[in-house]
This record gives C-alpha cells, structure tokens and sequence, in this order.
C-alpha cells in the first residue's frame, strides 16, 4: 500500500511499501491490510502506526480523516507528530491533541455567549 499523511497545509509523510496499518477511531482501534476493501474512517487523537518492511513506525495524530481506495490510503488531520518514541507520543497525544479539543470547545462557547449578547442588545436597541 501506499499511505500519504496530509496535514492542512503540507504534506507530513508519503510511503511506499507499508504493509499494515493501524489506527484510532470513536469505535476503537482499527487495521488495515493491502487486500481489504475500500473503507472511510474517522480518525481520533492517538498513535497511528504503520509498518514497512518488518519496521513499525509510530506518528501522534490529531482529528482527521482516513481513507482507502485501492492501494492508496490516505490520512487526513489536524496534526501530526513523529520521529519520538512511543512513550513521548502517547504523553503527547495527551496533554496537547486532547486539551486542544478542551480548548476549542471552551472557545465556542464564549463565542456563542457573545454572539447571544450581541443579538438581544441589538434587538433591544431595534426595539426602542
């Protein structure tokens, strides 16, 4: 299989020759193998590992997208880290791609709060 590794604005990885792989989604963990059908899957934060050539290979990943067709499979996320050992990656998809979510979901609700605040004062202010 081939497997391509996408971020948002670069390309983090293109292999050849990966032989499996493994992934984390909302249902669980998840493997491929070079004759299985054409499937999408939502991909959560954790280790995303794939091997080449009798090689594991470990890359921290964030929210994303994979996809098979045919002998292409490609990953789509947020972000992605790689070159650590698994320890340093699993501690990182801890702290930073699960807290990140925290955040993002803090914000939208302080967003939310003033869209709010802004709308009944502008109401109000119509109203008079």
């Amino acid at each position: 299989m081939n497997l391509k590794i996408l971020l948002p604005f670069k390309v983090f990885a293109d292999i050849k020759n990966v032989s499996s792989v493994v992934m984390e989604t909302s249902e669980g963990s998840y493997g491929l193998l070079p004759q299985r059908l054409d499937c999408v899957a939502a991909l959560v934060p954790g280790i995303f590992t794939y091997e080449t050539e009798d090689t594991s290979h470990y890359v921290a990943v964030d929210n994303g997208v994979m996809v098979k067709a045919g002998a292409q499979v490609l990953v789509s996320v947020r972000n992605a880290v790689g070159g650590a050992d698994l320890g340093k990656l699993g501690d990182l998809v801890k702290k930073d791609f699960k807290s990140e979510d925290e955040n993002q979901k803090q914000v939208t609700t302080v967003i939310a709060k003033l869209e709010r605040g802004f709308i009944y004062s502008f109401d109000k202010l119509r109203s008079t």
